[in-house]
């Protein structure tokens, strides 16, 4: 399989030509465009503030999948005000294409499915663009173990598509500035094991090698005890959690159950009374949509070391 590509290209057409067509890479899809999208709708919480740092709200005709997840903060309340929300959770085919889409932002298990309705394959007969988040591009093919390159990368392609090339390099070079001064000026010793608690008490929900915690536990100075684990988001056994034996609990914060009541579940089940983590009563929370590629990563980054090594 192709390995995945993070890169953009601009393509003129023929000398003395008006139009300009520009292409960006997709997952394993080159895609073209000859004008920005006009009518956009992201996915997600996180996809959808990809879309509102670059200041593309006026180029949106709204956005799915957020307050199905109980994930939209008030932050992101005040930046999607003027914008309808057209479907609590994933978008039906009938959704996208009824209020005239011309561009979908979304990714695998971020709105669309392998095989499902959603695809770049069945909204291509009615005109929708579809550009896929970098880390879900996993679940198509093969691709590198998550970073924070792949975040920087999804802005840098939507500048392309939506021709605002030069604030999604602005912001991307401010990220990245933001995160060597942390990361210079952090102290840290041998790295902590932690352990991603998404949801589930049978059997825990985590991230794998795949998904962004993995990149945000590295650069924060810890590995993730299922760093080995060649997936992106799944569910693992509680025996490989107590055998792991993880230093640090990070909880992703979002839907019915809270981070409380999932750092109480763990607490309180004598299962996990011999884990260093919850001998110590060493929690972190990050909110889904700081757990989630997306703007938020520099300051989740920040929020892990905090936890991490402020002994």
């Amino acid at each position: 399989m192709k390995k995945l590509l993070l890169t953009s290209t601009t393509l003129i057409i023929a000398a003395g030509a008006a139009a300009a067509e520009t292409t960006v890479q997709s997952c394993d899809r080159t895609i073209t465009f000859d004008a920005p999208p006009e009518r956009a709708i992201s996915n997600d919480v996180n996809l959808t503030e990809m879309m509102l740092v670059l200041g593309l709200a006026d180029r949106m005709v709204g956005y799915t999948g957020i307050s199905g997840w109980k994930t939209l903060d008030e932050e992101m309340r005040a930046g999607v005000e003027e914008l309808p929300e057209l479907s609590a959770r994933y978008p039906s085919k009938e959704v996208l294409v009824g209020a005239d889409a011309d561009f979908f932002f979304a990714g695998w298990n971020y709105g669309m499915k392998v095989g499902g309705e959603v695809t770049p394959e069945t909204l291509e007969p009615f005109g929708i663009a579809v550009y896929e988040l970098t880390e879900s591009c996993t679940h198509i093919m093969e691709t590198e173990k998550a970073s924070i390159d792949m975040m920087y990368a999804d802005l840098m392609n939507l500048g392309v598509i939506f021709d605002v090339e030069d604030k999604a390099a602005e912001l991307v070079d401010s990220y990245r500035a933001d995160l060597a001064a942390f990361t210079d000026g952090l102290e840290t010793g041998e790295p902590l094991r932690v352990f991603v608690y998404d949801s589930g008490e049978d059997t825990p929900f985590t991230a794998g090698r795949y998904a962004m915690p993995t990149a945000l536990i590295e650069a924060a100075g810890g590995i993730n005890i299922m760093d080995d684990f060649e997936k992106s988001w799944a569910t693992v056994t509680w025996e490989e959690v107590v055998e792991r034996n993880p230093e640090v609990i990070m909880i992703v914060n979002y839907g019915e159950v809270t981070a409380e009541q999932k750092r109480a579940f763990m607490m309180s089940n004598p299962a996990f009374a011999d884990l260093d983590a919850v001998k110590n009563d060493r929690f972190v929370t990050l909110e889904y949509v700081e757990a989630t590629p997306g703007p938020r990563n520099i300051q989740a980054i920040k929020t892990l070391a905090e936890a991490f090594w402020a002994e």
